[in-house]
């Protein structure tokens, strides 16, 4: 490999980079509430898959940063945008599930357990799925 081509890697990879943002802003931008919702599942879920990744690869820095990413969508984004005034006890219940998953979150940082990624991703993606059959039945696009 020459300089030449390895510049080149780079700045394809920071093109494809600029490219997703773009194409993530254009989505936030025009989606319904619904729709954002949405974004915010996948956007969560993207993060862990890239947590379990950087869990496999030991790469603890990325691990950390992967995970708190997911915690700050669960926390302020999720969390953030339950109604628990008219949402009642199903509101609670709701809040409770995304703590629940902000804690998995947070212990699989704190002792490297794959295991529980795959809880929080799992209860995530049950909740997710369930707010897609009732409020955005259109197909969901991964996020990153």
């Amino acid at each position: 490999m020459t300089y030449a081509s390895l510049g080149r890697a780079r700045g394809g990879r920071r093109a494809a980079q600029a490219y997703a943002s773009i194409d993530l802003e254009t989505k936030v931008m025009s989606a319904s509430p619904e729709r954002l919702i949405t974004l915010l599942f996948d956007g969560a879920q993207a993060a862990i898959a890239q947590a379990k990744l950087h869990l496999d690869r030991g790469d603890i820095p990325a691990r950390g940063a992967a995970i708190s990413k997911a915690i700050d969508i669960v926390d302020s984004g999720l969390k953030a945008s339950v109604d628990r005034e008219a949402g009642g006890e199903v509101a609670t219940h709701l809040v409770a599930a995304y703590e629940l998953i902000a804690y998995y979150l947070l212990q699989a940082n704190l002792e490297a357990d794959g295991a529980k990624l795959d809880l929080a991703a799992q209860v995530l993606g049950t909740l997710g799925e369930a707010w897609r059959t009732a409020n955005d039945p259109q197909p969901s696009l991964a996020v990153g």
